[in-house]
C-alpha cells in the first residue's frame, strides 16, 4: 500500500513569483486533486469555502486545511497559495478592503453552518448584478459570517533556524513518534530550549502543535479517500479509536464523514 506523505511546510511567496490581483473574484471553481493556485495576493478580502474536497491554504506564516463545515477569511495583501486535496468545488467570495464583518487581520478558520453555506453557495454561482436581492443576500451573508465561531484549524510556521530543522522532520513524516528531546538530538537543540521556542515562536507547546499537524495531514489524507484506520497509523495515532476521539473532538464529527 502506498504510503507517500503529504507535504505541509508552508511556502507561499518563497522563492516564487508572487501575482497581484488588485480584485478578489467571487466565483466557484473545480480544481483536481493536487491541483495548485499559485502564490498570488488581492487588495480585497476574500472568503474560501470549499463545498466539496478539502483545501489547503498556505501562507509564509503556516497553513490552514478546511473541509466543508470550515470556510478561510483571507485578509486583504495576503499573500496565499490553494491546493485541492480530492476533487474540489472551491467558492470564492470577495469582499471590499473596507468591508471586514470579522475584524480580522490574519487568515482564520470559520465554522460554516447550514444556512452560510447555502449564502455562499448562491453568492458564488452566479455573478452579483446589483439588484436589490443581491444585496439583502450579501447583508445576511455578512450577519452570518460576524456570528461564525472562529476554529483553531491553524499550522504555524517556524521562523526560527533550531525550531525549523525540527518541524522539517515532522512535516516529513506526521507518523514520526520522537520526544522533543529525540529529536533535538538530531538538530543540535536542546529539549529545554526547543520547548521554549515552540512556546515563544509558535504559540503553543511541542503536543499541541504535533496534534495539530497530524489533524491537518488527516484531513487531507481523508479527502483521498484514505481508510480512517490507514489513515491514524500514517498520522502517529495508536489506534483508530484514539485518532476518532481527537478527531470528534476538534471538528465535531467522525473523520468517517470525509471518506464517503
Amino acid at each position: 500500500m502506498e504510503t507517500r506523505q503529504i507535504a505541509l511546510t508552508p511556502r507561499a511567496g518563497h522563492d516564487r513569483e508572487v501575482r497581484h490581483e488588485a480584485g478578489a473574484p467571487t466565483r466557484s471553481r473545480w480544481l483536481t486533486p493536487g491541483e495548485v493556485i499559485d502564490a498570488h495576493r488581492h487588495d480585497d478580502h476574500q472568503i474560501v469555502y470549499a463545498a466539496r474536497g478539502v483545501v489547503l491554504v498556505t501562507t509564509d506564516g503556516g497553513s490552514w486545511v478546511a473541509p466543508a463545515n470550515r470556510a478561510l477569511w483571507i485578509p486583504a495583501g495576503t499573500v496565499h497559495t490553494h491546493q485541492a486535496r480530492g476533487d474540489l468545488e472551491l467558492h470564492f467570495l470577495g469582499l471590499p478592503a473596507a468591508v471586514n464583518p470579522l475584524g480580522l487581520d490574519e487568515p482564520t478558520a470559520l465554522s460554516v453552518n447550514p444556512l452560510l453555506r447555502e449564502l455562499l453557495l448562491a453568492s458564488t454561482r452566479s455573478p452579483g448584478d446589483g439588484s436589490a436581492e443581491r444585496r439583502r443576500l450579501r447583508a445576511v451573508l455578512l450577519d452570518q459570517l460576524r456570528a461564525s465561531p472562529q476554529q483553531p484549524l491553524h499550522l504555524p510556521a517556524p521562523t526560527v533556524a533550531r525550531l525549523r530543522a525540527v518541524c522539517d522532520l515532522l512535516y516529513a513524516d506526521p507518523a514520526d513518534n520522537r520526544t522533543l528531546a529525540q529529536l533535538g538530538s538530531q538538530t543540535g537543540a536542546s529539549a529545554r530550549t526547543l520547548s521554549r521556542l515552540f512556546r515563544s515562536d509558535l504559540g503553543m507547546t511541542f503536543p499541541q502543535w504535533r496534534t495539530q499537524l497530524r489533524l491537518q495531514h488527516a484531513l487531507l489524507l481523508l479527502a483521498e479517500h484514505t481508510p480512517v484506520t490507514t489513515v491514524a497509523h500514517r498520522c502517529g495515532w495508536s489506534s483508530a479509536s484514539a485518532f476518532i476521539d481527537v478527531f470528534g473532538r476538534v471538528f465535531g464529527h467522525t473523520p468517517g464523514a470525509h471518506t464517503v
